[in-house]
């Protein structure tokens, strides 16, 4: 699933194991990926460079993701949120789905379902 996107992700996911091989898939299908393993080097790095997307996981540290991605919104308005996780409650799936540019991804899953999911994001955002 080679593409050349040009889309620039920023990859806030703590587990190194989990981080590496979402990274390695993103670069491996084009993408210029940003990995951090927490808040402040994700803020650090928005200093940086504009994103295309943000992609997260339900908690960063001890904080919910959709907390540290709404603060991250707020350096870049709008930046559309995946949030990559299995042990979400359905209410709590519900209430992130129907925020806009928020977007819910389920564990497990396959690395080719992890990247059509941010190539139909990425889509809809431009």
């Amino acid at each position: 699933m080679k593409t050349s996107p040009h889309s620039v992700i920023l990859l806030l996911v703590a587990d190194p194991a989990m981080r590496s091989a979402m990274d390695d898939a993103l670069r491996e299908a084009g993408y210029l990926v940003s990995a951090a393993s927490d808040l402040g080097t994700a803020v650090d790095r928005m200093k940086e460079m504009r994103y295309d997307l943000l992609i997260t996981r339900p908690y960063v540290q001890s904080m919910p993701g959709h907390m540290a991605a709404d603060y991250l919104r707020t350096k870049s308005p709008g930046l559309p949120v995946l949030i990559v996780g299995g042990f979400m409650e359905d209410d709590q799936v519900n209430a992130l789905n129907a925020v806009e540019r928020f977007h819910i991804f389920p564990k497990p899953f396959h690395r080719n379902d992890l990247l059509a999911k941010v190539k139909e994001i990425l889509k809809d955002e431009n």
